[in-house]
C-alpha cells in the first residue's frame, strides 16, 4: 500500500517524465523515497543521506533511462549489506567508475586531465565525475550554459569571481550563447594543467574559435584579423617555432592571454582593460622591465598597415613587396642570359 500511494505522489509530482520509468525502481524507492531525513553515520563523524528524491530523479537525464542498480551494481538483494565507507568522499570514489560503463568516451578523456592527475598523486579532493554532475539530480550540463561556469565555483570560486566580472562572464550571466565559459577554454573533461605551459601554447588557437568567426565578430563589430596580424608579428612568430617543444614558459613568447589577462579580459575601451593605451605599457613591463612609455608604439594593436593607419609601415610593406620581385626577377634573368651566353659560345 505504502508503495502504491508513493507511486501515485511520484507521477503527480513529476508529470509524464515519469512514463518511462522501469518498474524495478520501485523496490528501491520503496525505502530509499519514503523518509527524506534517512541518513547513515560514518566513522569520519558525517551523515551519509541515502533519501532520493523521486520526482527529482525522474526529471533528471538518467530518470527514464536507468535502474537504480546499473549504478549500485553491488545492491543484488534485499535487505543489503552496506560497504564499509568511512567517509562521504569513500562513497563518491568507490562510485567514481561506475560512469564509464555508458560514458566510456568521456571517462578515458578524464585520465589525461589535471583533475585525474592530481587525484592520482593522493589528492582526494580533486574533481570526480559527481562533482560536477551530481549524482541523482544530473542535468544537462549546457543547460543553462552559465551552470558550467558555476558548478567549477564550486572549487575555483576566486576565479570565477574573477571571471564573472570580466567582459566574457557578464555578457554570459546576461544570457549572451556566443561568449565563452570555462569549458570552452578548458575544455570539459581532459582538463589541461595551467601552469604547464601547454595550455598557453594553444591559446591562439582557442581565442581564434571565436574571433575568426566573420558571423560572429560581425555582431560585435570586431576584426577577424587579430589571429592573423599576431602570427605575424616577433610575437606570434616566436610562439610558432616554439610550439611542440616543452619551452620554459618563462622565455615563452607572449600569447594573447598575456596581454589581454586571462579570466579578467575587459573590451579595449574599458579603463581597466590591460591593452588600454594608459594600462599598456605596465603590460609590457610584465616581460620587457625597461619598457618606457613610448615601447607600445611599435605595436600596431591587431591592425593591418594602411595608407591612414601606420603609414610609414604600410610604405615599407609596399617597398618590399615591389623591390624584392624586381631584384628575385632581375637576378634570374641575369642567371639565365649567363647561361645562353655559355651555350652561344660553345
Amino acid at each position: 500500500m505504502r508503495r502504491t500511494l508513493l507511486w501515485v505522489m511520484m507521477w503527480v509530482g513529476a508529470g509524464p517524465a515519469w512514463a518511462g520509468i522501469p518498474a524495478e525502481q520501485d523496490d528501491c524507492l520503496g525505502c530509499h523515497g519514503g523518509d527524506a531525513t534517512m541518513s547513515m553515520d560514518l566513522p569520519s563523524g558525517e551523515k551519509l543521506g541515502v533519501y532520493v528524491d523521486a520526482a527529482v530523479f525522474g526529471k533528471s537525464v538518467h530518470g527514464e533511462i536507468l535502474r537504480c542498480t546499473d549504478c549500485h551494481t553491488e545492491k543484488t538483494g534485499y535487505p543489503h549489506e552496506s560497504k564499509p565507507f568511512a567517509s562521504k568522499r569513500d562513497v563518491q570514489v568507490a562510485y567514481y567508475e561506475q560512469c564509464k560503463s555508458c560514458h566510456f568516451a568521456n571517462y578515458t578523456k578524464t585520465l589525461d586531465g589535471v583533475h585525474y592527475a592530481v587525484m592520482a598523486k593522493g589528492n582526494r579532493k580533486a574533481a570526480l565525475c559527481v562533482d560536477c554532475h551530481g549524482s541523482h539530480d544530473i542535468q544537462r550540463a549546457s543547460e543553462p550554459r552559465t551552470r558550467i561556469s558555476q558548478t567549477c565555483a564550486k572549487c575555483h570560486d576566486g576565479v570565477f569571481k574573477v571571471y564573472a566580472s570580466s567582459v566574457h562572464g557578464r555578457d554570459a550571466e546576461a544570457g549572451n550563447q556566443d561568449v565563452p565559459v570555462c569549458t570552452d577554454c578548458h575544455k570539459a573533461h581532459d582538463i589541461l594543467d595551467p601552469k604547464n605551459g601547454a595550455l598557453s601554447m594553444r591559446t591562439p588557437e582557442i581565442c581564434g574559435r571565436c574571433h575568426t568567426s566573420e558571423k560572429m565578430m560581425s555582431k560585435y563589430k570586431l576584426s577577424t584579423k587579430v589571429v592573423d596580424t599576431y602570427l605575424k608579428d616577433f610575437h606570434g612568430m616566436s610562439a610558432t617555432l616554439q610550439r611542440g617543444t616543452k619551452a620554459d614558459r618563462k622565455s615563452f613568447a607572449a600569447v594573447c592571454t598575456d596581454c589581454h589577462g586571462v579570466h579578467d579580459i575587459q573590451k579595449s575601451s574599458d579603463p581597466t582593460s590591460h591593452t588600454m593605451r594608459a594600462n599598456l605599457v605596465q603590460t609590457c613591463q610584465k616581460c620587457h622591465p625597461g619598457a618606457t612609455k613610448n615601447f607600445p608604439d611599435a605595436w600596431l594593436s591587431h591592425y593591418e598597415p594602411t595608407p591612414q593607419k601606420a603609414t610609414l609601415v604600410w610604405s615599407v610593406q609596399l617597398f618590399y613587396k615591389l623591390i624584392i620581385p624586381f631584384m628575385v626577377g632581375g637576378l634570374v634573368l641575369q642567371i639565365a642570359l649567363h647561361l645562353w651566353r655559355v651555350v652561344v659560345n660553345r
